[in-house]
């Protein structure tokens, strides 16, 4: 997960996902769907590049997951390109909100 609130200012976070097939990428999608509107309670506002399950972008508002074909997590390295937000373990922040 990469802190954005510094860097973007539109989103506090990017969560960035992969696959190794579209299948799995559709499967992603919808476990990350069912477990914050079960957690949370909330949908996301905007769903995108579904239809290709390629990439896929989720608008939860203050984050986004992204969830990728590992080749296009690859060609488009969203670590790199956003190198300066700071990593934040997602164990930890799953065990400080449990």
């Amino acid at each position: 997960m990469l802190a954005m609130t510094e860097l973007f200012g539109v989103v506090d976070a990017f969560v960035i996902t992969s696959a190794t097939n579209s299948r799995h990428v559709r499967t992603l999608v919808e476990e990350i769907e069912r477990g914050v509107k079960e957690t949370h309670g909330v949908a996301p506002t905007r769903v995108e590049g579904s239809a290709d399950a390629t990439w896929v972008l989720m608008d939860y508002g203050d984050f986004i997951a992204h969830v990728f074909l590992q080749e296009t997590r690859d060609y488009y390295d969203l670590e790199h390109l956003w190198s300066g937000a700071p990593r934040v373990s997602w164990r930890a922040e799953v065990e400080n909100t449990g």
